[in-house]
Order: structure tokens, then C-alpha cells, then sequence
């Protein structure tokens, strides 16, 4: 039995049905109008197949209001907004920016920036163009081509306001950790100089020393700050803080060096003394001029996980390999987690150890 269409085209009313029976139109002979809400569930190859039947060059937009009722007249409509070009499904965003004054400059300067970002999401750049319709600011409509496969409409829409808020946070300097992330992978990094260090982003200017015990503690020790945060965190090696009133900035770019075995160091010396060892931690070389920069990028970690010990700690610069360390992040500093805070932890899981409501070790 056939599974039923998450949207369809009715050509005798000429607009999109929705698995519940709502109809959405738009404006003109070319354009769709659906709501935000109407994208989850609705299969990509689904609205592919809808749009064929109806027309090629079908623009699809979408309401962001709060209210779910579509009105095409007072409706709010996104950046992001899917088009069916020739046999093509794609998502299209529209970024407002002076920078660049050709499409090839555009290109030159956006292609870069978002493509590893894409390819992560399984999804490529098709074009960019300049809107002609508007002159200040210039208008940027960017095309991109992502797998259908398994993903929902509101998935390829999250695709494309990711890249947009990339873009954006590229331009502004205003930036969260995936999209710091993004960009240190795009070789972007310099966009970072002048940004401050915080609850969730680490700079070091130089390799932690994995030949030395202290070194190897330290590294696992950055890693368990941010793993016992609750944003996660970045920590970057081959940049430089400076202190500044109020916190520290990045002030600029020293790159490391690289050979085959250093990030497997890396690697060894937060398994030797990080327990238990973080969810999807990512340690990996980025390029940048002149150089190389080891990016680590710890998830925000699953609370029952917490907390994260280090096998080792330093006191008053000397190094006690026999003690364990809990730190976590607040703001620019890190502070060690209280005796009565761990105590309270262990307490409450012994107390439901006994109740029988967690899983013991058959060990």
C-alpha cells in the first residue's frame, strides 16, 4: 500500500495540499506560500514530486509568523525559501550585503566560506547571483543543491539558515560556537582576531607539551572545562589571547607546527586522563597562512555524563599525578567544581543504585 503524500499539487484548484488538507497558494502564477510549521513532515521528495507536476521554476517561500495561519498579503517572509529548476529541488537564501560588487567577487569570497559547511550537510553550492531588482544594499541570491534523501522540508531549511547565519556571523563578527566553528574550517579564521574569549571559545598560542606529564594534563583538563559546561566548547591551539579590561580577545593568528603524529597525541593524552571520554569529540588540523591550527570542538555533553574527571591535577605549578581534577567553565575563567557539589552528586546515585533505578556495573 502506498505510503500517503506528505503535499501534492492539485492542478484543478492550482495550489499545494498538505497531508491534513490545507491548501497553500501564493501571490503569483510562480509562487507558493507556506508556513514554517508546514515543513516538518512534509518529505522533500514529496514537494519535489508536487512542484513537478505543477511547474518548473515553482518558487516555494515561507511564512515565519507566529501565527500558523498563511496570509499572503501581511505574511513575514523568510531569506530561505526552496525553487524546483529544471528537474532541480534547491534551497535559495538572500543575503544583504555592499562587500562584493560582481557575482565573481561574491564567489570568489562566499563560495569558500560555505562549502565545507555544506558538504557536512550533504548539500552543495549551485550559484550565486546578484538580484538585479535591488541596488543598496546588493542582494545576493544563493542557490544550493541538497540531497533529498530521508530529510523533511524542514531540515533543507535549516540547511539553508544555517549557511545564512554563517554569512551573517562572517560579516557582523557576531558568532556562536557552530558557527565559530564553520568558520575556522573554512579558513576564515581570521575573522576571530579582536573576538573574546569566553564560556565557550579557548585560545592557546602554542602545542600543549604531550611529551610531559603537566602537558597531557592540561590539554585534558581544557577538554573537561568545556565538557562540563553546558554550551560545550572550542579550544583552539595557534592562536593568541591578550588580556584585556574585563576578559581576553583573540589578538591574533601563530600557526603550529604539524607532523603525522600530532593530533594522535592529542588524542592519547585526553584518553589516558579524561574519564569518561566525551560524546563526539572532534580534534582535527585546520589550514590557515603560513601554517596550521589543531581545533577541538567538544559538544555539549548529556548532563548524566558530568562530571568529567581528569586523571591528574597541577597544584601550585607542581604536577600530582596520583589526584583527580573536576573543572568546568564560567565566563573567561575556570573554577573547580566544590567537595559538597561532588559529594552530593555520588550521593544521589548511590542513593538510586539502591532503589534499584539506575543500572549497575556487572563488573
Amino acid at each position: 500500500m502506498a505510503a500517503t503524500k506528505s503535499v501534492v499539487f492539485d492542478r484543478e484548484k492550482d495550489c499545494l495540499v498538505l497531508a491534513d488538507g490545507t491548501s497553500r497558494r501564493g501571490l503569483d502564477t510562480d509562487d507558493f506560500l507556506v508556513h514554517s510549521e508546514d515543513l516538518k513532515g512534509m518529505r522533500a521528495a514529496d514537494l519535489k514530486a508536487a512542484l513537478r507536476r505543477g511547474r518548473d521554476g515553482a518558487n516555494v517561500t515561507v511564512d515565519v509568523t507566529h501565527d500558523d495561519a498563511v496570509d499572503e498579503e501581511y505574511s513575514v517572509r523568510d531569506q530561505v525559501s526552496f525553487t524546483l529548476s529544471t528537474g532541480l529541488l534547491t534551497v535559495n537564501i538572500s543575503f544583504a550585503t555592499d562587500e562584493y560588487d560582481t557575482d565573481e567577487a561574491a564567489t570568489t569570497a562566499i563560495s569558500p566560506l560555505l562549502s565545507p559547511y555544506l558538504k557536512r550537510h550533504r548539500a552543495s553550492l549551485v550559484s550565486i547571483e546578484m538580484n538585479a531588482n535591488y541596488y543598496h544594499p546588493l542582494i545576493w541570491d544563493i542557490e544550493i543543491s541538497c540531497s533529498p534523501r530521508g530529510r523533511d522540508m524542514a531540515a533543507l531549511f535549516q540547511v539553508g539558515e544555517g549557511a545564512l547565519a554563517l554569512l551573517e556571523a562572517f560579516e557582523s563578527g557576531e558568532l556562536t560556537r557552530e558557527t565559530t566553528l564553520d568558520l575556522l574550517r573554512s579558513g576564515n579564521a581570521q575573522v576571530l582576531i579582536g573576538q573574546e574569549e569566553g564560556p565557550w571559545l579557548d585560545v592557546k598560542s602554542a602545542h600543549y607539551d604531550l611529551r610531559s606529564p603537566g602537558g597531557k594534563i592540561s590539554i585534558a583538563q581544557a577538554v573537561a572545562r568545556f565538557a562540563n559546561a553546558e554550551h560545550g566548547g572550542i579550544v583552539v591551539v595557534g592562536m593568541r589571547g591578550k588580556k584585556v579590561p574585563g576578559g581576553e580577545i583573540i589578538s591574533a593568528i601563530c600557526p603550529v607546527p604539524m607532523d603525522g603524529r600530532m593530533l594522535r597525541n592529542y588524542q592519547t593524552a585526553i584518553e589516558q586522563h579524561l574519564y569518561p571520554p566525551p560524546d563526539y569529540l572532534d580534534i582535527e588540523t585546520v589550514p590557515v597562512e603560513e601554517g596550521n591550527l589543531v581545533v577541538l570542538h567538544i559538544p555539549p555533553q548529556p548532563e548524566e555524563h558530568k562530571p568529567f574527571l581528569v586523571h591528574g591535577a597541577i597544584m601550585d605549578g607542581k604536577v600530582e599525578g596520583a589526584f583527580i581534577s573536576i573543572v568546568r567553565r564560567r565566563g573567561e575563567s575556570s573554577i573547580p567544581i566544590t567537595a559538597p557539589a561532588v559529594h552530593a552528586t555520588l550521593a544521589a546515585g548511590r542513593a538510586l543504585l539502591r532503589r534499584g533505578e539506575l543500572p549497575q556495573d556487572d563488573e
